[in-house]
């Protein structure tokens, strides 16, 4: 089964930070692959813009070699990747200095029908200037859309001056705020499997639901990377990315398939989560660091060993676990759990709904106690979806019980690839499709969230608690989850 590409209109792609990393590791893959499955063609263009001197010929190069290094090669297709490259330009600019600027506006298009596009692959302090020199440059229109990465902001305030400086210029329906994690399959997947089926609707609530876990695990660790350490995981992965993910889980269903409709039902669920403040935080959060291992087989530095000199004894978090409640009708009484960290066992992003055991057992005589049924949704890797049930071991000498899997691969299932999240996302853009973009209002409502977490450990004398390089984390997050009789899952998915 193949699935159906659909064209996107032409146009114009203007990436602001064109030589960043950002750009070659994922911007101009994602858009190759779209351009190679004839999503859009040399009616459109890519303009690459940044500070440096590059010529057309330099960006273009840049391109082939960013395919070249995180393309697969069976994926490398030379005739497409010569002409996709011809759709490369390159334009010089410094928008605090727009006198030593290239002409931005001769490489855009005055067409209406062609869609106009910026994406600011750049540090939040320069959304500001950015748009007011579109503006200044009358390159601005009504009609255009602009593009912002994480992270946007470090605290509700400092959000709303990023947003602030943003919305002078563009309005909300154009500013599309990324998160890659939205654009993943099988994240959009879990819309379709709550809202596409009737088989989990009248179960999807606290008459049935236990509890719901949230894990995202990686192996790596924050490396020499200065942004991690003025980040953490409460800002770098709760306050987004988990958030989100919370929020497709404990939604009500929309009303249609509209975006505002789908965000409404996010912010309500984002408005409803109990704040956890003073004596909360230490009750229902725990933060971690990882600390190095050294043996004959392995070694692994400590996050402490991979800072600079003068960031020795940094407190920032490098895991962090939470318990979190919403409160309305739906999911009273439900916790739910949510666990990131870096240099953790595997790495592994993934969401377990864990039904209520059955009302009463029949099977007292039976080998093998009934289990509760759980819903494991797989993010990354091996994306897909598997349901735990009870069943007969086969065979004769009385009843065994043992607990199977049905097991939904994606790999298996639709035998293809699985395009990345940034291909989606940067062809929703185009689409002029902002469901799987976050709305300012939604941003602000998980800042309020999560800011006094932070105030909360700001205050605290403790420091993080240590764990393992290669665990799954300190024993806080174990005994989080175990005072209140339950566990981690940490199964595999197939």
């Amino acid at each position: 089964m193949s699935s159906r590409i659909i064209p996107v209109p032409a146009f114009d792609y203007v990436v602001f930070g064109a030589t960043g990393d950002l750009t070659k590791r994922k911007l101009i893959p994602a858009l190759y692959h779209r351009f190679k499955d004839g999503q859009f063609d040399e009616n459109s263009r890519i303009i690459g813009a940044s500070r440096s001197k590059l010529t057309e010929a330099d960006f273009q190069k840049t391109a082939r070699e960013a395919i070249q290094q995180f393309v697969e090669k069976e994926y490398q297709d030379q005739a497409v990747i010569d002409r996709f490259i011809k759709i490369f330009t390159y334009v010089p600019v410094d928008a605090s200095k727009p006198e030593e600027s290239g002409d931005l506006g001769a490489a855009l298009r005055d067409d209406p029908a062609i869609v106009r596009a910026f994406y600011l692959a750049v540090a939040p302090d320069l959304f500001e200037p950015i748009a007011e020199y579109l503006d200044a440059k009358k390159l601005y229109r009504r009609d255009a859309r602009v593009v912002i990465e994480k992270p946007l902001g470090h605290d509700l305030e400092s959000s709303i001056a990023i947003n602030d400086g943003v919305s002078k210029i563009f309005q909300e329906d154009q500013v599309y705020r990324i998160d890659h994690y939205l654009g993943k399959e099988t994240v959009q997947n879990l819309l379709a499997l709550r809202f596409a089926n009737t088989l989990f609707e009248p179960v999807w609530n606290s008459a049935h639901i236990d509890h719901v876990q949230l894990t995202v695990a990686e192996s790596v660790g924050a490396g020499t990377r200065g942004y991690y350490d003025e980040s953490g995981a409460l800002r770098d992965m709760i306050q987004n990315h988990m958030l989100q993910l919370l929020c497709l889980v404990a939604m009500e269903p929309p009303a249609s398939d509209d975006a505002n409709a789908l965000r409404d039902e996010k912010l309500k669920v984002l408005r409803a989560l109990r704040r956890i403040t003073n004596g909360d935080v230490a009750k229902n959060t725990v933060r971690g660091q990882y600390r190095g291992v050294k043996s004959e087989t392995v070694s692994v530095a400590g996050y402490q060993d991979e800072l600079p000199e003068e960031k020795k004894g940094s407190r920032t978090e490098t895991f962090v676990a939470l318990k979190a409640e919403i409160e309305n009708w739906r999911w009273s009484g439900v916790p739910f759990y949510l666990r990131t960290g870096k240099r953790m066992a595997e790495r592994v992003s993934e969401i377990c709904i864990q039904f209520k055991p059955i009302p009463h057992s029949i099977f007292d005589h039976a080998e093998g106690a009934p289990r509760p049924n759980k819903l494991i949704i797989r993010l990354q890797p091996d994306e897909g979806v598997k349901l735990m049930l009870m069943n007969k071991d086969p065979g004769p000498g009385g009843m065994r019980l043992r607990e199977v899997a049905l097991n939904l691969s994606f790999a298996q299932a639709f035998n293809e690839r699985t395009p990345e999240a940034y291909e989606r996302l940067l062809m929703d853009v185009v689409r002029g499709s902002q469901t799987l973009f976050m709305r300012r209002d939604e941003l602000e409502a998980a800042w309020m969230w999560v800011d006094p977490i932070r105030e909360a450990w700001d205050r605290s004398s403790e420091p993080p608690q240590s764990y393992t390089a290669g665990t799954w984390g300190p024993s806080g997050a174990v005994a989080l989850i175990e005072r209140d009789g339950r566990s981690w899952y940490e199964g595999p998915l197939s």
